[in-house]
């Protein structure tokens, strides 16, 4: 059972996705909340499998909220996914570099929501990679581009640059693979190494790393 906590300013929205939620066999919900306070003190207490995690709202905004839990070591398991209405917002760039698993348009398909959760409560943190490097990359293009290697970035073997390079064109490991002829077992391999590495929650946070330290244009 995947536990989910909804946090959102907006009562209807938190009734919507607690109905969609609590529909599924495999999902539950684990708690709701209304700011990023009680977002954080939810989360800790729920400890819940992934956070659906509104960005603008009174007091301690999502940003600030995914960034103390995603920093908390206890809610090391808990993923965070962000709710945004615009598809081109600072604060998911900002969440993401925060630790968020991906991000996700309010306006999103009930089907594809409930895939997004599944996805990430496996650990596979494919939250549409093509849509979050189209999101960093439009980000970034709108401000003077200030690349910031990241400090462990030498650990990396050339092959693994390479596929930091490849994750944040959106490629999974199967076109990973297909890209470098090798088996999609060694292409999987080379992204977890990078991961641990680069101190990475997912490979959200890879896009990021990637685009900072200039391997991605």
């Amino acid at each position: 059972m995947i536990s989910v906590l909804i946090v959102d300013d907006q009562d209807l929205v938190r009734i919507g996705l607690r109905t969609l939620i609590d529909s599924e066999d495999d999902l539950t919900c684990a708690g709701e909340a209304a700011d990023g306070l009680a977002a954080v003190a939810a989360a800790r207490e729920h400890r819940p499998d992934v956070v659906l995690m509104d960005v603008r709202m009174a007091g301690v905004d999502g940003l600030e909220a995914t960034r103390r839990i995603t920093a908390d070591p206890e809610l090391a398991a808990t993923r965070v996914i962000v709710l945004t209405t615009f598809e081109i917002d600072e604060y998911v760039f900002s969440a993401l570099r925060a630790g968020a698993s991906g991000f996700l348009l309010k306006d999103t398909k009930p089907v594809d929501l409930l895939r997004a959760i599944r996805l990430v409560a496996a650990g596979d943190a494919l939250l549409a990679p093509s849509a979050t490097r189209q999101l960093v990359r439009e980000f970034v293009s709108m401000q003077p581009r200030t690349r910031r290697p990241h400090p462990q970035l030498h650990t990396l073997t050339e092959r693994e640059r390479e596929v930091l390079g490849l994750v944040a064109e959106g490629l999974n490991n199967e076109e990973i693979a297909e890209r470098l002829v090798v088996s999609p077992a060694t292409a999987r391999t080379h992204v977890s190494r990078a991961m641990i590495k680069l101190g990475a929650r997912d490979r959200a946070q890879l896009v990021v790393f990637a685009y900072q330290s200039g391997l991605a244009d």
